[in-house]
């Protein structure tokens, strides 16, 4: 492969052809949408090991999203996390 079958692969990639910002998003929606392009970037993987190599505090590489340097599943919402909004039911008792 020579520098300009690299230069025009690079313009193909999910990354530089989406808006910049979806892959430092705050939204975990927009981070899922940043994984998905990922999904079948020809240049996943090694995106993922120079991420990692470099010690990326956040963003999403790879496919992968990373948050204070560590990758992680999926990012939660700001704010704490919901109280269980229905009461259990009571268990019915027949005598």
């Amino acid at each position: 492969m020579d520098r300009t079958d690299i230069t025009e692969l690079a313009t193909q990639l999910p990354c530089r052809r989406a808006d910049p910002d979806l892959w430092f998003a705050e939204s975990p929606d927009r981070l899922e949408r940043a994984k998905q392009l990922c999904a079948h970037c020809p240049i996943r993987s090694g995106c993922l090991d120079a991420a990692l190599d470099r010690a990326e505090p956040w963003g999403v590489w790879g496919g992968e999203i990373f948050d204070q340097g560590v990758v992680i599943a999926r990012k939660r919402s700001r704010g704490r996390p919901r109280k269980n909004a229905v009461a259990p039911t009571p268990a019915v008792v027949c005598a």
